[in-house]
């Protein structure tokens, strides 16, 4: 009577897919704690409206990082919240659960996520690496005898891999994505404007207006912030020229990861690829002119998946719709072998 779940545990976004019914659930992966009792007032969107504006005796925060656990309780309670709403709270419905983690975390991290999402209920547990999921989800076909390349940039880590016949050939995962990416627009404009912003405010100036080729130019965007000057509020318009250059040095470290994953390449796989391209996932492929970027820089050609901010969420569904040809992808560890 349990249901099978997959979730795409992201730095920035959970998101739950139930088998039968496709993605159910998208909620940021934020919290907010009292102080004191540590009790969890408000997870995903109710939580992340809260950031910055909360007063002293509540923290809203992200409890993973980088994309592995940093808060393993609130973790927690942020995936008994999301299986609450999607499987339900009944003694029978301890799903049975596929967590996508970052390619080459360490043994205590992937433990971690284990631990995590049976404490928040889960009946058993299994884990899939991100860039197979990612190119499963992007139509990529991962288990010919062909080679793929997949960049899937999420909100704490990029991840670039070469695949062949159901695995990974080999990857790079970066700590640098999404997070770093507006970290970056929040010094620029402290620096060159003198101006406080907020991670909210340097999110949406990245997915409005940012680019990192200087052939996309996507206008400017009026935005509000703090004088550092005198403190008080403050209007000023920033372009995409500001974003791209806020964000030159970590695009610059994404594309160089690229470029040495593709000269680490087998001769053969090599050759695929430039036949069949660059897959580009997650929200970060929705940067403006990177795919032109990765173009000019490499010579073969980027395509962005359909649905990248889905991709690995439906990867990790196809793999629960088709259970039985999953052994090879996923390893399982419940409740019955603690």
């Amino acid at each position: 009577m349990s249901k099978n779940i997959g979730i795409d545990l992201g730095t920035a976004n959970t998101i739950v897919y139930v088998r039968g019914k496709g993605i159910v659930l998208r909620e940021p992966s934020v919290v907010a704690v009292e102080q004191r009792s540590k009790k969890v007032v408000a997870v995903g969107n109710a939580a992340k409206q809260m950031l910055g504006k909360t007063p002293g005796s509540i923290i809203a925060m992200r409890p993973m990082k980088d994309g592995v656990i940093a808060e393993f309780d609130f973790t927690t309670a942020m995936l008994r919240d999301f299986f609450k709403r999607t499987a339900g709270s009944t003694v029978f419905s301890h799903p049975r659960v596929i967590v996508c983690i970052p390619y080459g975390v360490t043994e205590v991290e992937r433990r971690a996520v284990e631990d995590v999402t049976l404490e928040a209920g889960a009946q058993s547990v299994a884990l899939i690496e991100e860039p197979i999921a990612a190119a499963i989800g992007s139509g990529l076909r991962v288990e010919d005898a062909k080679g793929s390349m997949i960049v899937d940039i999420g909100g704490g880590t990029t991840e670039v891999a070469v695949t062949s016949l159901g695995g990974i050939v080999l990857s790079t995962s970066l700590r640098i994505a999404g997070d770093e990416l507006d970290e970056s627009i929040v010094n620029y404009i402290k620096k060159r404007y003198n101006i406080l912003i907020g991670e909210i405010t340097a999110e949406m100036l990245k997915k409005k207006i940012g680019s990192v080729h200087p052939g996309v130019d996507r206008g400017s965007m009026e935005i509000r912030g703090r004088n550092l000057l005198n403190g008080l509020p403050a209007i000023i318009t920033v372009t995409t020229a500001d974003i791209r250059e806020a964000m030159h040095e970590q695009v610059f470290h994404i594309v160089e990861a690229i470029r040495t994953t593709l000269e680490n390449t087998p001769p053969e796989l090599s050759s695929d690829i430039y036949d069949n391209g660059i897959m580009l996932a997650g929200g970060g492929a929705l940067l403006g002119g990177l795919d032109a970027l990765i173009n000019h820089v490499t010579g073969i050609k980027a395509t962005i998946a359909k649905a990248p901010l889905d991709a690995v969420a439906v990867g990790i569904g196809h793999v629960i719709e088709s259970m039985g040809d999953a052994n090879d992808i996923v390893q399982f560890r419940g409740r019955s072998s603690r």
